[in-house]
């Protein structure tokens, strides 16, 4: 009888992100690492997280660390993150992934923990939130839009998130329709002090309109450090 037996090696993987800097770095300025969502990539991101906080932040935009073709024929490339194929691999992956970003980008402009902030969009989302409860000193805020919460958040070993909580969530979300999102803000408050929900008008994106409601949280979360 022939045996198979499931074994396993770790390898190198280089991993890659795009920083956006503005002209002028000082006391206030903030770090934001953001994270794409499934069939995502960094160059979109990097623009639509910017969008997001004008020119006043650093931006770090990571590339997934899992390629694929969107469309064949076009040869376009997306990236993603994790799938339900061994999940705690790629959860440990994000994590390293992260926290040399933050610490990196974070020293080479000066910039402390009190004013790093991770963003993340659609499948990123519930990653970042397992994140800032598995390394709540790590940052001072997260940001999630259109996106869930993990799926042990209720039940997992996580430690209490002090980094404040912004969620974002849309009413035409086929993903993360509003019958699940409204729940979520006592069900993030069962883990953080400090949650920001809002409900908006709109489809699975980041909304165009997002700095109205990114830009008085970040001032407020800063203020506080």
């Amino acid at each position: 009888m022939q045996n198979i037996v499931d074994q396993s090696f770790s390898a190198r993987l280089d991993c890659h992100y795009l920083l956006l800097s503005p002209e002028t770095i000082d006391e206030h300025t903030p770090l934001v690492v953001t994270l794409h969502g499934f069939g995502g990539n960094p160059e979109s991101m990097l623009q639509l997280t910017a969008r997001l906080f004008g020119r006043s932040a650093v931006v770090a935009a990571l590339q997934g660390p899992n390629q694929f073709f969107l469309d064949p024929a076009a040869r376009e490339v997306g990236f993603g993150w994790i799938t339900n194929r061994r999940p705690a691999e790629s959860i440990r992956l994000h994590h390293e992934m992260a926290l040399h970003v933050l610490a990196e980008a974070g020293k080479r402009y000066g910039i402390p923990v009190a004013r790093r902030v991770l963003v993340g969009f659609s499948q990123s989302v519930a990653l970042n939130y397992r994140f800032a409860a598995t390394h709540p000193d790590a940052i001072r805020g997260v940001i999630g839009i259109c996106g869930g919460l993990p799926g042990d958040w209720e039940s997992g070993a996580y430690r209490p998130v002090t980094a404040s909580v912004l969620h974002i969530a849309r009413s035409g979300d086929h993903y993360y329709p509003p019958a699940a999102t409204q729940l979520y803000p006592d069900r993030l408050r069962q883990r953080a002090a400090d949650v920001e929900f809002h409900l908006i008008e709109g489809k699975h994106q980041v909304p165009s309109g997002g700095r109205e409601i990114v830009e008085p949280w970040l001032k407020r979360v800063v203020a506080h450090s």
